[in-house]
């Protein structure tokens, strides 16, 4: 089978588009992946030929006159004269602003692409806790025992609150692991199902939220204040959708 990082991140890590951290993450991922390995030379090799191709190549002086007399109708001032000059500039105006367009929508969805493929891991993560009944580093719900615990263990920060009264009671929590990186996980009960919030530090800007749902598990995705949050359950999406907003504001 294919390795699913080899394509929306993997052009995202050929471009120059991942973040420093994410970049070193996925040099880590190549060096035993064949599939990605592979799909990063091709990527290499191509741009490597269209460089030596040299496919543009000026036209003679003569082949130039040639066409501007078989033209005959076209000289030289009406092809710069001050209306056809504007209706150009218009013209190239629109299409850079379609190209930033397309550009801008690309880069999201590959921001997407990756972001679903690391929910993924996440959920794999939570429904393995769940079948081994290994749930908690520390059961407790008291908010000052779960962050110590916390702080003693990780060097960044992240809330850590009991919405018991909002239907929402904090359980206790535990340390993962995620693609070398130390990632901390609160469970909370909903009315019916437990659900996990996935926070690790991050360098990059704060992100509005992006949901998903895989294997019958919902995820709720976003950044803020420099952590990454992932909301994981297989509850009901409004549920998710209530516990996002406390956490948030």
């Amino acid at each position: 089978m294919r390795c699913e990082l080899a394509d929306a991140p993997l052009h995202c890590y050929f471009d120059g588009e991942l973040s420093d951290r994410r970049t070193a993450e996925y040099k880590r991922h190549l060096q035993h992946c064949v599939d990605c390995s592979v799909a990063l030379a091709e990527q290499e090799l191509f741009r490597h030929r269209l460089q030596l191709a040299h496919l543009y190549q000026r036209a003679p002086a003569a082949l130039t006159q040639e066409i501007r007399v078989d033209l005959g109708c076209v000289t030289s001032n009406a092809l710069w004269s001050p209306t056809l000059l504007w209706q150009w500039l218009a013209v190239a105006g629109a299409l850079l602003l379609i190209m930033l367009a397309v550009s801008k929508v690309s880069s999201e969805l590959r921001s997407r692409g990756y972001e679903s493929e690391l929910a993924g891991e996440i959920i794999d993560m939570h429904r393995q806790a769940l079948s081994q009944g290994q749930m908690t580093g520390i059961a407790s719900n008291n908010e000052q025992v779960v962050r110590q615990w916390f702080h003693d263990r990780l060097k960044f920060d992240f809330p850590v609150r009991n919405f018991a009264h909002e239907g929402f009671a904090l359980q206790g929590g535990r340390l993962d692991d995620i693609e070398g990186r130390s990632v901390a996980a609160l469970f909370y009960k909903g009315s019916a199902h437990l659900i996990n919030v996935f926070m690790w530090p991050t360098k990059d800007r704060d992100k509005p939220p992006h949901t998903g749902c895989l294997g019958g598990y919902q995820w709720i995705y976003w950044r803020k204040h420099k952590v990454e949050f992932c909301l994981v359950s297989d509850g009901a999406p409004s549920e998710l959708e209530c516990l996002y907003r406390l956490i948030a504001e």
